[in-house]
């Protein structure tokens, strides 16, 4: 078994309305910044086990879509690399 390191993205979807996002454009505006668009993420970043990359990959897609987000309101994205211990 080899180790890869792993990161996870995940977005509300672009249709839906960001009230974090919002409420920090609007924090930083007050402060003086010329912002726009802002939403807020998560990032999850660990170490798994497997085979190959593809594995990996497919582990870490079925952890989203069982807990790390929400289908009907999230979007995610995955990387995966090799992990030297």
């Amino acid at each position: 078994m080899a180790r890869f390191k792993v990161r996870v993205e995940v977005w509300l979807k672009d249709e839906l309305v960001d009230a974090e996002g919002k409420t920090v454009e609007e924090a930083l505006k007050d402060l003086g910044y010329n912002v726009f668009g802002v939403r807020v993420g998560k990032v999850y970043t660990f170490i798994v086990e497997s085979k190959s990359p593809s594995e990996a990959e497919r582990i870490v897609v079925d952890m989203c879509e069982r807990l790390l987000a929400n289908p009907i309101k999230d979007k995610y994205f995955v990387s995966v690399s090799s992990h030297e211990v």
